[in-house]
């Protein structure tokens, strides 16, 4: 009896393992880039599925050689990723125990070539439907999206093969030439190259360019008791420029001050501003730069934080927020235009709405890969989920949630007023605008133009002078590139696309090719090398047309009009050939280090001023005999709080993040993020402060 009831108790516990095996076994595994990401989908999915992240690609060609074999095809040599061992091993389990696996990469070239990677290194059947891909991550579009899988798209992935194979040829034969004639560590690109080559013909036309004179002639007029400002405009109808203050005061001997002007002519438009489309990758991050002061890599990483999902809690949980943030298309979903058309009417009133919102639900898919960027759900508004997210995202996601709404909405409505002010044949011209409907600019404020009232005026009204202001000006020099202004060049050129952006403007800095003085770009003297280098043998790299033109064919490549070999050959073959002979001609360019004034406290040689990794320092000039080295630190002009022998200098951390620390470290380990102040300073500002206080009190007093 008893050993009966030991067999069934093993029998049953065995049955119980195959139940659990069965239920594991029964799993659908789903493959993202991102643990984030992958948070968020597996909300969506439910119990049945388990979803899991690769972080990013797991092979790519090898970084100690070429790894393309250019005389098969230009064959890649793709190998595991160094440090994914455990990542590759921890997917092979997952998918061999799975009842079904999913490729859910991003929707794009590099999305693609992810999925296809996972697919060889998992040995999934390739004629297997198993690709899945989404615009936006919510609720609906995912559980859409896995109802319709499809095999993976070889046509994106030969582009996303031919412009990393291109951009290795590019690398790996121009890197060996500048390390020959210049020094180590140096690399070119084809992208790179031109937004190098566009900072470096700027700072050339500012150099170049010769300021010219002009002058202006502002004047001051009143009616009554209402003042309004109008500038010179010329002779008898027709506009006269003052290019000098011989040209001024030949306008002002014609006018009589003392004696009234007249009211010539006054004309009452109605002008319409439209709002701008949604944002693309480009200009968001035009947009981010200019009015959030955000980096290139900062805008990326944020957005793709709003993208993969943020916990809202309220049962809520983690939520995609905008659609991908990479794309180049200006395209709206019918569900979203209407979506956007509801919120708008009901929150301003159906004048407002460009739209009107379709009843039912719009014909038309929810899986729409290449859309702009959009949020995912248009109800929920920057406020009020300001509490989940970060100060960089709810500024981020304001930005995108606005200019959305907006690109939706009917125009801004203006009131303008051109006035035309005349004494003795002399023109003032003076311009006035009132928002007469504010249309968009309800969702995007800050896209508002400012009223400019003019009081009212008619057409032979007399006005008097109340002051004019002649002032001299100099023609300014084109401005050095900001982020935002080099990304829309190059968008402008036709060069690189949304991916590249961030990484490219990251590489010339970390090249030290450029350097970035107040948010500009400003080229360095090895960058002007380089690129006198690249643009003498390599012209084609440079040329932002030929550039463009590789992009082009990348995208015949994705749609299936051309074959990536062919394109790869006809570019790489003339290559190869510049290559030979730069090798052969180019000699070696020595590159004379700055004197730091000071000699080394070790032997006594000169220091020089030396360029490494994390920036400029001090060392000795007889390298490698003396390997002497110092910090290049700042004085603030306070002595240390802490020991008081040292003076607190201004450092950075290798991430470039300033700090304060003591002169004397490590004998004295004083350190602060925070700017410290003088003793004086502090006990002054507290005087200014509240002197401030005191002088606010008097006044309320006085007012009550």
């Amino acid at each position: 009896m008893g050993n009966q009831t030991l067999v069934e108790a093993k029998t049953k516990k065995k049955t119980t393992r195959k139940k659990t095996s069965k239920a594991k076994a029964s799993k659908k595994l789903v493959i993202v880039e991102s643990p984030s990401k992958a948070k968020t989908i597996e909300k969506y999915l439910g119990s049945t599925y388990q979803v899991v992240a690769s972080i990013g690609h797991v092979r790519d060609l090898p970084k100690s050689t070429l790894g393309v074999d250019v005389d098969q095809d230009y064959q890649p040599k793709y190998i595991n990723i160094r440090g994914k061992g455990p990542v590759i091993k921890d997917l092979k389990k997952a998918a061999k125990a799975a009842k079904q696996v999913y490729l859910a990469s991003d929707p794009d070239r590099e999305g693609e070539a992810i999925a296809w990677h996972l697919q060889h290194i998992l040995e999934l059947d390739p004629e297997q439907e198993n690709r899945v891909v989404f615009n936006e991550i919510t609720k609906d579009t995912i559980k859409n999206a896995f109802k319709e899988p499809r095999t993976i798209n070889q046509d994106l992935v030969d582009a996303q093969q031919a412009r990393r194979i291109i951009d290795r040829l590019v690398g790996y034969s121009i890197s060996p030439v500048l390390w020959k004639t210049v020094k180590r560590g140096l690399s070119a690109g084809r992208v790179q190259s031109v937004a190098l080559g566009l900072i470096i013909a700027r700072e050339k036309q500012i150099q170049a360019f010769q300021p010219e004179e002009y002058w202006t002639l502002d004047s001051e007029f009143k009616k009554g008791k209402a003042k309004f400002k109008a500038n010179f405009y010329g002779f008898d109808g027709k506009k006269q420029p003052l290019p000098d203050n011989a040209a001024v005061q030949n306008v002002m001997g014609q006018l009589d001050q003392n004696q009234p002007f007249n009211i010539e002519t006054v004309k009452a438009k109605e002008r319409k501003r439209q709002p701008q489309p949604p944002f693309t990758t480009s200009t968001m991050q035009q947009a981010a730069n200019t009015q959030l002061k955000f980096r290139t890599r900062k805008t990326m990483m944020t957005a793709q934080q709003l993208y993969e999902g943020i916990n809202l809690g309220r049962g809520l949980g983690q939520v995609g927020l905008i659609t991908y943030m990479r794309t180049d298309s200006t395209r709206l979903s019918a569900l979203a235009k209407n979506a956007a058309a509801q919120y708008i009417h009901d929150e301003w009133g159906e004048e407002y709405s460009s739209h009107k919102p379709v009843a039912g639900t719009p014909q038309e898919g929810a899986q729409d890969a290449h859309e702009a960027i959009r949020p995912t759900d248009v109800t929920k508004t920057p406020s009020s989920i300001k509490d989940k997210l970060t100060p960089d995202q709810f500024k981020l996601y304001s930005l995108i949630w606005s200019r959305f709404v907006a690109s939706l909405m009917t125009p801004e409505i203006l009131d303008t007023l051109a006035v035309t002010v005349e004494q003795n044949g002399v023109l003032f011209h003076a311009n006035g605008s009132k928002t007469k409907f504010p249309g968009f600019t309800k969702a995007y404020p800050a896209a508002k133009e400012k009223d400019n009232l003019l009081p009212d005026l008619a057409e032979g009204d007399v006005v008097d002078l109340a002051k004019t202001s002649p002032e001299q000006h100099f023609t300014m020099p084109p401005a050095r590139y900001s982020e935002a202004a080099l990304i829309k060049a190059l968008e402008e050129n036709g060069v690189g696309r949304p991916s590249t952006y961030a990484p490219t403007l990251d590489t010339i800095q970390r090249r030290n090719y450029v350097r970035v003085d107040a948010r500009k770009f400003v080229p360095t003297e090895l960058g002007e090398i380089v690129q006198t280098i690249v643009d003498d043998k390599f012209p084609d790299i440079t040329d932002p047309k030929f550039t463009a033109q590789v992009e082009h064919s990348l995208d015949d490549i994705e749609v299936g009009d051309k074959q990536w070999v062919p394109v790869v050959d006809e570019f790489y073959k003339p290559f190869a050939k510049e290559v030979a002979s730069a090798e052969e001609t180019l000699e070696k360019i020595t590159m004379h280090d700055e004197l730091a004034g000071m000699d080394c406290e070790v032997c006594g040689a000169p220091m020089v001023i030396k360029m490494g990794r994390y920036g400029k320092f001090y060392a000795c000039s007889r390298f490698p005999d003396c390997r002497n080295t110092k910090a290049i630190v700042q004085e603030i002009g306070i002595a240390c709080p802490k020991c008081g022998k040292g003076q607190v200098v201004e450092r950075k951390t290798k991430r470039g993040r300033k700090f304060y620390g003591c002169s004397r470290y490590p004998e004295c380990d004083f350190v602060s993020w925070d700017k410290p102040k003088a003793e004086g300073e502090e006990d002054q500002a507290k005087d200014q402060a509240s002197d401030k206080a005191t002088a606010e009190a008097t006044d309320n007093k006085k007012e009550a």
